[in-house]
């Protein structure tokens, strides 16, 4: 059986240092944001037909936009398009509407809105999403505590933002956009990530009910983590293999909000396994009459 708690501060240096990296590539760089943040211009145009993505980053790349720009098929039948693209003077947007038109042999109506965004709306956004990822980690916070107790909560809040700290650390040492779908899917993947972690601490409550106090701390949560990692790699396998599938054939929409659920995820199963049940077992350790492993044997602090 691997020693999970023994060799945990082995993981707790190695996510130490892909989240320092990430911060220090925020300090040095910055973050690449999208016009979610930034601010910009939205067209949306009825193409009435199916057409390539490629062919509108061609025409945005005449005007020297395609690097900035976002292309995203929408409508019930993904016959319209919706293009985020950097701000920019009338006469560049027209050009783009104009040889879009061209190419499609569209007409006047078929451009179905032309807006402005500006990076007020962005804040906004991040800070409601800032907002809402602290409201749903208190509430979680709560939730486990009754259910549990307030150490099991505490180290599962603390293995969510780390999760979310990974994926973060990610897109800022790859220089990878933020924009709204990053967003949808950090939210996301707080509901995912807590779940193996409740799945490997209802199990140490059941096998300390069981024990009785007989078995050794560092013991017990090394079996309950063995028990419940076979369900916890099926788990995780299945998803990541259906998202991976989504980003590598999906159009750049969904790109945009698998590729984040993908760190997230296997981040997620990392933290349940190597970071919320050693914290746990950090503070539970000096609990009286809590027994901790030893080289001499079982001890009882």
């Amino acid at each position: 059986m691997f020693d999970f708690i023994g060799k945990r501060n082995i993981f707790f240096v190695l996510s130490l240092i892909v989240i320092a990296a990430g911060l220090i590539a925020t300090a040095v760089n910055g973050l690449q944001f999208g016009i979610d943040f930034t601010g910009g211009t939205i067209l949306q145009i009825d193409i009435g037909k199916s057409f390539d993505n490629g062919d509108i980053y061609d025409i945005l790349d005449k005007y020297n936009l395609a690097k900035d720009s976002f292309v995203q098929q929408a409508g019930s039948d993904g016959k319209e398009v919706i293009i985020k693209t950097a701000d920019m003077p009338s006469d560049t947007r027209q050009g783009i509407i104009n040889d879009i038109m061209k190419k499609y042999d569209l007409k006047e109506k078929d451009v179905l809105s032309v807006e402005n965004v500006g990076p007020t709306m962005g804040r906004d956004l991040r800070n409601n999403a800032i907002l809402a990822v602290a409201v749903a980690s208190l509430a979680m916070l709560v939730y486990i505590a009754i259910r549990f107790e307030y150490k099991f909560g505490a180290a599962a809040v603390i293995a969510l933002i780390h999760d979310l700290l990974i994926t973060y650390a990610v897109y800022a040492l790859f220089r990878i956009p933020i924009n709204s779908s990053f967003v949808a899917a950090m939210l996301t993947i707080l509901g995912y990530s807590i779940n193996d972690t409740i799945v490997i601490f209802d199990r140490i409550r059941e096998n300390m009910k069981l024990s009785r106090n007989k078995m050794g701390l560092e013991e017990l949560i090394n079996t309950s983590i063995t028990q419940t990692m076979t369900r916890s790699i099926n788990t995780v396998l299945t998803t990541l293999v259906t998202i991976t599938i989504l980003y590598f054939v999906g159009p750049s929409s969904i790109k945009d909000f698998a590729l984040p659920l993908i760190v997230g995820i296997a981040s997620g199963a990392y933290s349940s396994i190597f970071i919320a049940s050693p914290l746990w077992y950090l503070w539970k350790r000096n609990e009286k009459g809590v027994k901790s492993k030893t080289k001499s044997g079982l001890r009882t602090t």
